[in-house]
């Protein structure tokens, strides 16, 4: 006998009524059409203000502030479980940016609430409705808010991508994003398809869940047809009643509600198993922590013991008193380490301070802490500048051999200290120039991960360290690189040749008449630091952020700066020769007095620079964004403008026309005969400001474009 079906509501009866424009189209097809629409709406709604601040950010005459602290975790957040290269430090980006960026956040957040709203109130979305799809429950209305959140939360979504993502992260296909865009496609799909059922059509997983259906809107709701050996015994009255009793036992909660002793059994079993684990757990704590306890009070005895050597009043002998200091070394005990530490700024005699030394040294970085301690209270005493010449000669010494420990032990375990926290620590050169001046000394040693945050490092050597590693994934540019922070730091004539800096955080860092010589400092966080008079001969800063930096005096000869941002930053009387600037963020740079021949400066941004009296022969400055550049008194002969923007540009002085080799600029080369016509072929001056009659004559001879030209 044939079930009666259930009509749809008012609401379904109206809706039959509009245009059926996509009624051709089947079921299926109608669904992905409509899932498509509704991501494509919650993306666009994102990349719209997205693609806005982007715009705004490359606009010169907006003020810069610091990165939206919500922005900063949300970038980390979505990078660290997809393994992206993220930023590392806060970032300066234009006002209007951080709010436009802000909404890019909030609004796929805003569209999808309202399309989860829509769709548990009335069954459809907007994109639903476009293409006559609607998602009903066992009765034939709309599903509601505990549905929609378990349909589309956990179904469509948690499922997947939980899945796809743990398959991808744990397979050789990590880190590829274009294999977790695939599998989390493929898994989509098959999650979508569902799969078929004995007395039902095909259903997707997420309807499964959530005890729903994704039915034809211009159709009524029928619910699943009985077997026919069930249809055979029921009568013409109950039918609808059983129909409807079916439907619920296809789901979770409906053969929960019809057998209520299974959660009960459920319950029970889940809480016998969650009493026997405490059990256990508690008596295995139990045992632990005897354990430790009697330990402990062993290596307790074994101090008191030992202590008792090494007081003043003690009547051993100085071999006994290195034994007890050398077996101290061993106890791991945390009244031990602080001893030993105590002991290094009390001792004088040489030979039982090496010894202290060596035992701290065999401590290892669980040592530091305490050490650093006492770093900072000696320096401290030096500061206060309250001692006598001699006491504060006394600390000074003190102070030295508390730095040389701390120096042995950065040096043997180099693979053990990515976490050390030595911010504020005093270990670079202090005092007043005497002979025993601490020189910290770490050449080739690992650093990455340690926080050096407004420490003393002046005249400190780091040849080759890296102070970057590639974290516990073994690859570069993940979210889990191991990153040193030296943001704050005095490092002054400290030596960094070839060190590994990218993307090591030095904002505000001090490193004037640094040697930073072939040093990679690709993508390095270096606003606001102080680089003057450094050394930075063919150093990688690519992709490097030095807004607002100081770079006066500082050799930058054959350096590579390509795609720098170098905002705001002062590099008067630098020396650039051979410098790659290509595509780099130079704008309000003052360059005054520089030299930056040969410089490569193609679709670099100069616009608002200060580039007078600058020497810039030869330098290329192919469709290079210069406007309202200063260019007084500068030097352009040969340098190739070809396609720049001068709009607003002052040339007042300025040279153009090619002077006479200087056989001492020989990387400078001559262009070969009539070359110099295309210096300025086709080059705009129409609006470049204060061109005098010399400098008109060579730009209308040589193919410049200008109203005066004949």
């Amino acid at each position: 006998m044939a079930i009666p079906s259930v009509r749809r509501s008012n609401h379904q009866t109206s809706s039959s009524k509009e245009p059926e424009k996509s009624n051709f189209l089947p079921l299926g097809t109608k669904r992905i059409a409509a899932w498509v629409a509704e991501i494509t709406l919650v993306v666009t709604s994102g990349l719209i203000p997205f693609g806005m601040g982007v715009y705004a950010n490359s606009r010169s005459d907006l003020d810069r502030v610091p990165l939206n602290p919500v922005l900063v975790v949300t970038e980390r957040a979505i990078a660290q479980p997809l393994a992206l290269p993220i930023s590392y430090g806060t970032r300066n980006v234009a006002w209007p940016t951080n709010f436009l960026w802000t909404v890019a956040l909030l609004a796929p957040l805003t569209v999808s609430g309202w399309q989860l709203y829509l769709l548990a109130k009335t069954g459809s979305t907007i994109p639903k409705r476009w293409f006559g799809v609607r998602v009903v429950n066992d009765k034939g209305a709309p599903p509601g808010f505990a549905a929609v959140l378990l349909r589309e939360g956990i179904g469509r979504w948690t499922v997947p991508m939980s899945i796809a993502y743990l398959v991808w992260r744990y397979s050789l296909l990590f880190p590829n994003l274009s294999a977790f865009t695939g599998l989390v496609a493929l898994l989509w799909l098959a999650e979508g398809m569902g799969l078929p059922s004995k007395h039902e059509p095909r259903r997707a997983l997420h309807d499964r869940l959530a005890g729903t259906y994704t039915i034809d809107a211009n159709l009524p709701f029928t619910p699943p047809v009985l077997p026919s050996s069930d249809q055979a015994s029921l009568t013409q009255d109950s039918e609808q009643a059983i129909a409807l009793e079916y439907v619920d036992r296809l789901n979770l909660w409906g053969r929960m509600r019809q057998n209520p002793s299974l959660p009960l059994f459920g319950v029970a079993l889940l809480s016998m198993v969650a009493v026997l684990g405490t059990l256990v757990a508690t008596q295995v704590y139990i045992q632990t922590q005897e354990t430790k306890r009697e330990a402990d009070q062993g290596k307790r005895q074994q101090f008191l013991t030992l202590e008792k050597q090494l007081t003043p009043n003690s009547t051993a002998s100085d071999e006994e008193r290195r034994s007890a200091i050398l077996a101290m070394g061993t106890l791991n005990n945390p009244q031990a380490m602080e001893f030993l530490v105590s002991l290094l700024a009390k001792e004088t005699n040489p030979i039982l301070l090496d010894t202290i030394q060596q035992a701290l040294v065999s401590i290892g970085p669980e040592a530091i802490p305490d050490l650093k301690r006492m770093n900072q209270f000696l320096a401290g005493e030096i500061n206060a500048n309250s001692n006598s010449p001699q006491d504060a000669e006394m600390r000074q010494t003190k102070l030295h051999i508390n730095q040389r420990a701390i120096n042995k032990i950065l040096a043997v375990y180099s693979s053990r200290i990515n976490s050390l926290d030595l911010s504020r620590t005093q270990l670079g050169q202090s005092g007043t120039g005497n002979s025993s001046n601490f020189n910290l000394v770490l050449n080739n040693v690992d650093l990455s991960g340690i926080n050096f945050k407004f420490a003393n490092l002046n005249s400190a050597s780091f040849k080759s360290s890296r102070f970057r590693g590639a974290g516990e994934d073994g690859r570069w540019d993940t979210y889990d690189d191991s990153i040193a922070d030296l943001s704050g730091a005095q490092i002054k004539q400290a030596n960094l040749t070839d060190a590994n800096l990218s993307r090591v955080l030095m904002i505000g860092t001090d490193l004037r008449r640094a040697t930073l010589n072939r040093a990679n400092l690709s993508n390095a966080r270096l606003v606001g630091a102080k680089l003057g008079s450094a050394q930075l001969v063919g150093a990688d800063l690519r992709g490097a952020v030095l807004e607002n930096a100081s770079l006066t005096g500082a050799d930058l000869g054959e350096a590579k700066l390509n795609e720098a941002n170098l905002y705001a930053a002062s590099l008067s009387r630098v020396i650039a020769i051979g410098t790659q600037l290509s595509f780099a963020n130079l704008t309000k740079t003052n360059w005054l007095g520089s030299d930056l021949s040969g410089a490569y400066l193609d679709r670099a941004n100069l616009s608002d620079a200060n580039l007078s009296a600058t020497r810039l022969t030869g330098a290329i400055l192919r469709s290079a964004q210069m406007s309202n550049t200063n260019l007084r008194n500068a030097d352009l002969s040969l340098a190739d403008l070809r396609g720049a923007n001068l709009t607003g540009a002052d040339f007042q002085g300025a040279i153009l026309a090619p002077s006479k080799q200087d056989p001492a600029d020989q990387f400078v080369q001559t262009p070969a005969l009539g070359a110099q016509s295309a210096v300025v072929q086709g080059v705009d001056f129409t609006q470049v400001k204060n061109l005098d009659p010399k400098q008109l004559a060579y730009i209308c001879t040589q193919g410049g474009i200008h109203p005066r030209c004949p």
